[in-house]
């Protein structure tokens, strides 16, 4: 029995000896972490042009009170509220029955002076002939000369008379000094107005129109490098769009270019930036005077800029990194300089073009993480990613603040630079 006992024991310790070992073997073979997926976007070089983006105000480049120039009662309103008018377009007429009996009056004047002046004349000419003739002294023919120059300077002064008369007369007529648009008519038919008094209507050319913005004086030597210098401002390019015209359906959503055609002569101590006037063509009338618009001009082009998306940016503070997929499969983080934005899309630098760098996907990534990578699809559903590297980012879209900014070709962004 003891023996049995003995046998039994040793046979339960082996068989606990025996189960440990795999129970070692087991732990040691677990599986290793699955590779994460995510998408990744492959660095490429382009060419991005660089903008300044400002706010802008659109004003009228021609602009007119109309007022009358002589006193008078309306007698005829021929334009209505908001109408389009012609340049000499006739607006109002006002009873000018006294201009007209005053223009009558000058005429009569100027006919009585002539014949006066027939009269002296003909004098002038017998005392020539009677002093000849020794019949009359030389100072009684001086007289009667000095009678016919004085007539002369009385009908050229009758004359002016009648001139200005007939330009009295014309007052009584208001036409259009501009093409444009007229505001509320402020006055009614037989209204008395006179010179200096209320304004009768105004009248805003809207086509072609201006719009006024402020640049950073930081972009002055760019701005006139792109308008071709100090001496000559009206060359460079803008593009205007009316902020929230492609959520409303609106024309105006499509960006109007136009031309710089003033830059001031100095700069604004109290803003420090320098004010800036663009003319755009306007015949669909998508712009209107005092609206508020966004202002894009491109300064320069950088050649050969890296770009990524700004999803892909790590942000720790002032600092900026990216994770790079490596051949292994495995990432690293990489710090980068950001340049500029574009978009939805940023100018970098410590990068190389064909560099893999996450977008989706990187916060549950630690540099050394195995990655399963899938092209990266923009917004536009557009895959961008490895494999491609040179595939751009055409169809960017973004917004930003005021200042150097870069815009891809196909529509001009921009934002601060960092």
């Amino acid at each position: 029995m003891a023996a049995c006992a003995v046998a039994l024991g040793l046979a339960a310790c082996g068989g606990q000896g025996a189960e440990a070992p795999a129970g070692a073997s087991a732990a040691g073979s677990a599986p290793a972490r699955p590779a994460t997926t995510v998408s990744v976007f492959a660095v490429h070089k382009r060419d991005v042009p660089v903008t300044v983006e400002a706010a802008g105000t659109v004003v009228a480049l021609d602009t007119v009170d109309v007022r009358p120039q002589l006193s008078g009662t309306i007698a005829e309103v021929l334009v209505r509220d908001g109408e389009f008018v012609r340049r000499g377009q006739p607006l109002f007429r006002l009873d000018h029955r006294a201009e007209r009996a005053n223009l009558d009056k000058a005429r009569a004047q100027l006919l009585r002076d002539q014949a006066t002046l027939g009269d002296l004349e003909r004098q002038w000419k017998r005392a020539q002939e009677l002093r000849d003739q020794n019949f009359i002294a030389q100072s009684a023919a001086d007289t009667t000369r000095a009678n016919f120059e004085s007539q002369k300077a009385a009908v050229a002064a009758s004359l002016a008379a009648v001139r200005a008369a007939d330009v009295g007369v014309g007052f009584g007529t208001i036409s259009a000094p501009l093409s444009g648009r007229a505001g509320a008519v402020n006055v009614h038919r037989g209204a008395l107005v006179q010179p200096g008094g209320a304004v009768l209507v105004n009248i805003n050319q809207i086509d072609p129109i201006g719009v006024n913005f402020n640049v950073p004086e930081g972009q002055l030597a760019a701005l006139l490098k792109a308008a071709g210098g100090a001496a000559r401002d009206d060359g460079a390019e803008v593009s205007v769009l009316v902020p929230g015209a492609a959520d409303s359906g609106r024309a105006a959503a499509t960006p109007q270019r136009g031309k710089v055609v003033f830059v001031d002569n100095a700069v604004d101590t109290t803003t420090g930036s320098i004010r800036v006037k663009a003319a755009l063509p306007n015949a669909q009338q998508q712009f209107w005077p005092g609206q508020y618009v966004t202002v894009r001009m491109t300064t320069r082009t950088m050649a050969g800029a890296l770009v990524i998306p700004q999803a892909a940016l790590i942000i720790r503070g002032n600092e900026r990194s990216v994770y790079v997929v490596k051949a292994d499969e495995s990432v690293e983080m990489r710090p980068v300089q950001t340049r500029m934005p574009a978009g939805e899309m940023v100018v970098v630098e410590g990068l190389q073009a064909g560099d893999k760098v996450v977008v989706d996907g990187k916060q549950n990534l630690r540099p050394g993480s195995k990655v399963r990578a899938t092209p990266y699809q923009a917004a536009g559903g557009e895959a961008r990613g490895a494999g491609r590297p040179g595939r751009g980012a055409s169809g960017a879209q973004g917004a930003s603040a005021p200042g150097a900014t870069v815009a891809p070709p196909a529509a001009a962004t921009g934002g601060t630079s960092p």
